[in-house]
């Protein structure tokens, strides 16, 4: 009885943990009321960038550039807009996460998604 109440109870209790978890940090960043908004229009910017020129997995290419327009979001917050400085941030935290999460080598494909995320935002947040 014992092993059957751990498999059963086990596994939904890990699953409430780490989701729980993941949503603690949302919080805080849900203070600043553009930076869900910016990573969702840079994961977008991806999808469409990679889908074009037929490179990546849509999870992937969606990860890698909506952290780019959350990284954008923070930079661009404190100092004026800038479109170079958005798709340098953009270029360098898209290729920075795609080397994290592993896959297939293509740097200057993610420089080129991360860029095209970063200058989205920086021309609809004008």
């Amino acid at each position: 009885m014992n092993r059957i109440l751990k498999r059963a109870f086990l596994p939904s209790f890990m699953a409430a943990s780490l989701i729980g978890i993941s949503l603690v940090p949302l919080q805080p960043a849900a203070a600043n009321d553009r930076i869900l908004g910016d990573a969702a229009l840079g994961a977008g910017t991806c999808v469409v960038t990679g889908a074009v020129r037929r490179r990546g997995n849509v999870l992937r290419n969606a990860a890698k550039c909506g952290a780019a327009g959350a990284a954008v979001n923070l930079v661009g917050r404190k100092k004026k807009r800038n479109l170079g400085r958005d798709a340098a941030v953009g270029a360098g935290t898209s290729a920075g996460v795609r080397a994290i999460l592993g896959g297939r080598e293509d740097v200057a494909g993610d420089l080129l998604d991360g860029a095209a995320a970063g200058a989205a935002i920086n021309i609809l947040r004008r």
